[in-house]
């Protein structure tokens, strides 16, 4: 959804995180969970102070480029709370032997 918005007209800065998500999903998928989920969160979590900076006005929030935004923003907020948690919760494999 990140790319979707700032593809067009492209954007630099808002352009380097999802590589970054990309890469946190394939290390999750090589077996790095714990590590990957903070590596996420903070990625998700510096998406959504980025965003939040800027100011959008009340009538375009209601278009589809607002709805868009919005769900992005709720969707970086619930990935930066579950992969905090999961985190600050979680058991590396090497710590359990």
């Amino acid at each position: 959804m990140i790319a979707a918005q700032h593809m067009k007209p492209f954007q630099f800065f808002p352009m380097l995180f999802p590589p970054a998500l990309l890469f946190t999903s394939y290390a999750n998928l090589q077996g790095f969970k714990t590590d990957t989920a903070g590596l996420s969160a903070a990625w998700s979590g510096l998406y959504l102070l980025l965003a939040a900076r800027r100011r959008q006005p009340f009538m375009k929030k209601f278009g589809v480029r607002g709805v868009v935004r919005g769900a992005t923003m709720s969707l970086a907020l619930v990935n930066m709370i579950g992969g905090g948690l999961a985190y600050t919760l979680g058991k590396r494999e090497e710590e359990e032997e």
